[in-house]
Formats: C-alpha cells, sequence, structure tokens
C-alpha cells in the first residue's frame, strides 16, 4: 500500500495566510474509501459535541471522496513529528483497510500550540497532495487560535480545505489591474472635469468683470485701443501722412 506522509507543527504562521490551490483535482469515486468513524479522543477532553465534529468532516468526504479521521494524544504527551508520522503509519494500518483515509494525528502542546502527523492512502494522495495538505495546515492553525471550541477547530478546518482544494485559488493579478485601469480613469475624469469647470469659473468672472466695468470706461479703452493702433501703423510718429507727388517733367 503506496502512503503519503507529511508532518508540521502550530504555531509559526499567520491566521490570515492560507495556501493557494493551485491544480485542479478530482474528487474520488464513492466506494474508494470504506466509511468509518471519524476520531478517537485519547485525551477525552477535546471532543465533546460529535455533530459540530462530524458536520466539517462529512463535508470535507462529500467534496473531495477522501475520509477524514482526526486522532487526538493526551496534551503534551508527544512533541516530536517525526514520531507522530511514525504512530500515523501504524494506526493507519490498525484503523483503515483502503487508500481513500487521510489520517490526522494531533497532540496539543500544553504550550499555545500543537504538532501533528499525516499518513494518506495512496488513492487519497491524488485529492491530498503536499500543498492540499499545506491549506490543512493553514486552516488548522487558523481554527486553533479563532474557533470558539475544540470541535470547530476541525470542523471548520477541514471544511475550509476541502472547498478551497477543490477549486483553483484565483490570481489577484487581473484584479489588481482592473482596479489600477478604474483608478486611472477616474483620475482623468477628474482632471477633465476640473479643468472644464474652472476654464467655466474664469470666463464667467470675465463677463461679471464686463458687466461691472462703467460704459464710459469701455468708451475711452476702446479709444485708447484704436489710438494704438493708430500710432503703430504710422510708425509712431505724430505728423500727418505725406501725400505723395507726380515727378517732374523734364
Amino acid at each position: 500500500m503506496a502512503l503519503l506522509v507529511v508532518s508540521f507543527s502550530g504555531g509559526g504562521c499567520s491566521s490570515s495566510s492560507v495556501a493557494a490551490s493551485t491544480v485542479e483535482r478530482t474528487a474520488l469515486e464513492p466506494g474508494v474509501a470504506q466509511e468509518t468513524g471519524y476520531f478517537t479522543d485519547e485525551d477525552g477532553d477535546w471532543i465533546h459535541n460529535t455533530a459540530v465534529l462530524q458536520k466539517g468532516l462529512r463535508h470535507f468526504y462529500e467534496e473531495t471522496g477522501v475520509w477524514p479521521y482526526v486522532y487526538v494524544l493526551p496534551n503534551g504527551s508527544v512533541t516530536s513529528t517525526s514520531q507522530l508520522t511514525t504512530m500515523a503509519q501504524e494506526l493507519y494500518g490498525q484503523l483503515f483497510s483502503d487508500d481513500g483515509h487521510f489520517l490526522l494525528v494531533f497532540c496539543d502542546n500544553n504550550a499555545g500550540g500543537f504538532n501533528c502527523g499525516y499518513w494518506a492512502g495512496s488513492r487519497a494522495r491524488t485529492v491530498m497532495d503536499d500543498e492540499a495538505a499545506e491549506v490543512l495546515a493553514d486552516y488548522l492553525w487558523k481554527y486553533y487560535q479563532e474557533a470558539p471550541t475544540e470541535e470547530e477547530v476541525f470542523s471548520e478546518a477541514f471544511s475550509d480545505t476541502a472547498d478551497r482544494i477543490m477549486t483553483v485559488t484565483p490570481s489577484p493579478v487581473p484584479i489588481i489591474a482592473v482596479c489600477a485601469a478604474v483608478i486611472i480613469v477616474a483620475v482623468v475624469v477628474f482632471v477633465i472635469v476640473r479643468n472644464r469647470r474652472l476654464a467655466k469659473q474664469r470666463e464667467a468672472e470675465r463677463m461679471q468683470e464686463i458687466l461691472n466695468t462703467p460704459l464710459e470706461s469701455l468708451a475711452d479703452a476702446e479709444l485708447a485701443d484704436l489710438e494704438k493702433k493708430y500710432a503703430s501703423s504710422n510708425g509712431g510718429s505724430d505728423a500727418p501722412p505725406v501725400q505723395p507727388t507726380r515727378p517732374s517733367q523734364p
């Protein structure tokens, strides 16, 4: 039986950082994973409301075809992820007889974090690949910090993982490009509208200035303009223009 093993420790990533899903995955066909229970709580103080836990784990199975199983060890009993991995391998063979399960072995470290080991059947591996396992790890840490109950840590983590890994996470680049284009267009429109408004305001001020100017001042201004034009046409001289004369006959 070919298996996948991965492990991680919770406590080193941001709750808002969840790995992207970059590949298309196909759910396992019904029957690959035989129906079993969903959990074992050796600690005895983690799973109180089984319905809450099973809701999220059942959603994970329905979306992926992989049957999830959570095995909770007594708090602080194991801190080595390699040891948890070995335990996951041994427990997989004891608990399941198919290749469609995904086993999570979980141990709280009594210090605000946890350690985990995973073991997955070869068929489950086609869905729960390394990237998908990373998504699950991120959601486990997220809900370890945020979920109000212990059951919801696992329920929400598996449920959200299923939704994320069974679709391709959209790239933010097109969205950023569209937003940038919208901003540029808005700025251009704003500048055009502002310039037109300023031009109309200047024209209105000029007309108001004309209307407020007395007619006598306007007449004087026009007369002054005529005098300037006349002086310019005569080279600036005040003498009257000289009339041309016909040359005398010899």
